[in-house]
């Protein structure tokens, strides 16, 4: 019988999708879905950051916006993505 090796990668990979699937499991079944467009008061709570980081995510192109008349938009699924492209992983 061979044997299987399960690298840490591997894992790391298992639990972001099983993560991912659960998130879409209770999804469907709250009815939950999230909105699309989020104004910069929202996006300061969502991310617990002052009024001048959220300015210098803008200018520094961290994270894109959109800016409709004087009303500055930013994409749910962006911040997320930010959000997932900055994470550390820490190897212990």
């Amino acid at each position: 019988m061979a044997a299987t090796i399960i690298t840490t990668e591997d894992l790391r990979e298992f639990k972001h999708e099983l993560l991912e699937d659960i998130k879409a499991i209770i999804n469907h079944q709250s009815g939950f879905a999230p909105k699309k467009w989020f104004k910069s008061p929202e996006v300061r709570d969502l991310l617990s950051i002052s009024p001048g980081t959220l300015q210098n995510l803008r200018i520094n192109g961290t994270l894109p916006y959109t800016k409709v008349g004087g009303v500055i938009y930013y994409d749910y699924e962006e911040i997320l993505k930010v959000m997932e492209d900055n994470r550390i992983h820490n190897k212990f």
